[in-house]
């Protein structure tokens, strides 16, 4: 049996526009890899080695500073790619915020794939498009929005993201209740505010009664359309 025929997000990934021949080609040039929290998958700068599904877990994108500092410019899910295919050079480090499995390619085999197979380019092009179109929202968010309209939208954006295959679609109680891959000083850095702002926000919405927090990490949304009226 192949990683393929027991991938649980490959009805998601890219991979979904290959047939069983096409993927036993597919799953013959791949690896899976696991990582652990704190772990680095690619390295800002460095040559682009390596591309890869994200099977599970939670990954972020970042990039280094002038003066040294990290800054998180993305988040990566279950059924995401990550690498830079056709590229010489890897833009961002990759690195696991939880305990992940990645299905892993050498780029050049991939890229070789690829062109053979234009349905995977295809949804190459489609992936590319839709993350052009999150970094615009993203950039809105950044850039227009107050403290707590950033806060209320970024959770909305983890409830629907970290739901578990098969419970995609409209929200439901599997959207309502989920772990944060991120501390609270990685939420400020996300967002572009301050740990003090985060912690404030967090505290108002419990307070409000739209969101519950039974543990540090873990957010329960009681009141969706009141934080969606916030998210603005």
């Amino acid at each position: 049996m192949s990683y393929c025929d027991t991938c649980v997000v490959r009805n998601q990934a890219i991979c979904a526009a290959l047939d069983s021949n096409e993927l036993q080609a597919l799953n013959a040039i791949g690896r899976r890899r696991k990582l652990e929290p704190g772990q680095s998958l690619l390295w800002e700068g460095e040559d682009s080695v390596l591309v890869a599904n994200v099977i599970d877990g939670v990954l972020k994108l970042s990039t280094g500073t002038a003066d040294g500092r990290e800054q998180i410019v993305g988040v990566v899910y279950p059924s995401d790619f990550i690498g830079r295919p056709f590229g010489k050079q890897t833009a961002h480090s990759v690195t696991a915020l939880t305990d992940a499995t990645v299905c892993v390619f050498s780029r050049a085999d991939f890229d070789a794939f690829a062109r053979e197979h234009p349905s995977l380019e295809h949804k190459l092009l489609q992936r590319t498009l839709s993350e052009l179109d999150r970094t615009r929202h993203w950039m809105l968010l950044l850039g227009r929005k107050s403290a707590s309209e950033r806060i209320a939208a970024f959770l909305l954006d983890m409830s629907e993201r970290l739901v578990q295959p098969g419970c995609e679609g409209p929200p439901s109680e599997a959207h309502q209740e989920f772990d944060l891959p991120f501390s609270r000083q990685q939420v400020a850095d996300v967002l572009g505010l301050t740990i003090e702002t985060v912690s404030r926000q967090f505290t108002k919405l419990k307070n409000d009664g739209v969101i519950d927090l039974p543990s540090r990490r873990t957010v329960r949304i009681l009141d969706r359309e009141e934080l969606e009226d916030r998210a603005g």
